[in-house]
Protein backbone atom coordinates (compact mmCIF):
# COMPACT_ATOMS: atom_id res chain seq x y z
CA UNK A 1 0.00 0.00 0.00
CA UNK A 2 1.29 3.09 -1.60
CA UNK A 3 1.24 6.01 1.42
CA UNK A 4 1.71 9.88 0.32
CA UNK A 5 4.36 12.02 1.18
CA UNK A 6 3.71 14.50 3.90
CA UNK A 7 3.92 17.99 3.68
CA UNK A 8 7.46 19.25 5.52
CA UNK A 9 6.55 19.88 9.18
CA UNK A 10 6.34 23.59 10.37
CA UNK A 11 9.52 24.81 13.00
CA UNK A 12 10.74 27.21 14.84
CA UNK A 13 8.57 30.54 14.93
CA UNK A 14 6.42 29.90 11.90
CA UNK A 15 4.78 27.25 13.65
CA UNK A 16 3.09 29.58 16.02
CA UNK A 17 1.50 31.39 13.24
CA UNK A 18 -1.79 29.50 12.36
CA UNK A 19 -2.75 29.81 16.41
CA UNK A 20 -1.36 33.42 16.21
CA UNK A 21 -3.59 34.21 13.22
CA UNK A 22 -6.34 32.78 14.00
CA UNK A 23 -6.57 33.67 17.87
CA UNK A 24 -5.51 37.73 17.18
CA UNK A 25 -7.50 37.78 13.96
CA UNK A 26 -5.03 39.62 12.30
CA UNK A 27 -2.48 38.32 9.07
CA UNK A 28 1.66 37.50 10.26
CA UNK A 29 2.34 40.41 7.33
CA UNK A 30 0.13 42.90 9.37
CA UNK A 31 1.91 42.12 12.45
CA UNK A 32 5.34 42.06 10.75
CA UNK A 33 4.57 45.71 9.72
CA UNK A 34 3.30 46.74 13.10
CA UNK A 35 6.57 45.47 14.90
CA UNK A 36 8.86 46.65 12.07
CA UNK A 37 6.97 50.41 12.50
CA UNK A 38 7.34 49.63 16.60
CA UNK A 39 10.42 51.80 16.42
CA UNK A 40 11.80 49.53 18.90
CA UNK A 41 15.05 47.48 18.20
CA UNK A 42 15.90 44.92 20.70
CA UNK A 43 14.15 41.64 20.89
CA UNK A 44 12.86 41.31 24.54
CA UNK A 45 11.64 44.94 24.65
CA UNK A 46 9.51 44.07 21.53
CA UNK A 47 8.27 41.36 22.62
CA UNK A 48 6.58 42.97 26.34
CA UNK A 49 5.50 45.54 23.76
CA UNK A 50 3.44 43.60 22.44
CA UNK A 51 2.12 41.65 25.02
CA UNK A 52 1.32 44.98 26.78
CA UNK A 53 0.27 46.53 23.92
CA UNK A 54 -1.76 44.28 21.95
CA UNK A 55 -2.12 41.35 24.40
CA UNK A 56 -0.75 38.70 22.65
CA UNK A 57 0.68 36.10 24.95
CA UNK A 58 4.60 35.83 25.59
CA UNK A 59 5.04 32.56 23.48
CA UNK A 60 3.41 34.33 20.38
CA UNK A 61 4.91 37.85 20.42
CA UNK A 62 8.28 35.76 20.83
CA UNK A 63 7.82 34.28 17.93
CA UNK A 64 6.88 37.20 15.58
CA UNK A 65 9.71 39.07 17.01
CA UNK A 66 12.09 36.50 16.21
CA UNK A 67 10.76 35.71 12.80
CA UNK A 68 10.46 39.17 12.02
CA UNK A 69 14.21 40.19 13.38
CA UNK A 70 15.37 37.09 11.15
CA UNK A 71 14.18 38.50 8.27
CA UNK A 72 16.17 42.11 8.71
CA UNK A 73 19.23 39.89 8.68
Amino acid sequence: MATEPTAAKVRGPASYFPSIEKKYGQPIAEWKTIIRASGVTHHMELVGWLKKEYGLGHGHANALVADTLAARG
